[in-house]
């Protein structure tokens, strides 16, 4: 298992992000207009997948890229 897994604060904290970015709260039967969030913080970010009325959550570490120089 791991890290966020049974952490409800995360949880609640990232349903109240979704339903900010939708404009309203996520009610059961309504679809947000889109079906990943990604939070980048720091070193990581948090994926968010909606899929029906459950969210799906994956931390990932960020990769540092060099800046494009034109």
């Amino acid at each position: 298992m791991g890290l966020l897994w049974n952490d409800e604060h995360t949880a609640a904290v990232l349903t109240e992000l979704l339903g900010t970015a939708c404009g309203m709260r996520l009610h059961r039967g309504q679809q947000p207009p889109f079906k990943r969030l990604s939070v980048v913080f720091g070193e990581h970010s948090l994926l968010v997948t909606v899929s029906g009325q459950k969210l799906f959550v994956v931390k990932r570490q960020n990769h540092a890229q060099e800046p494009v120089s034109a």
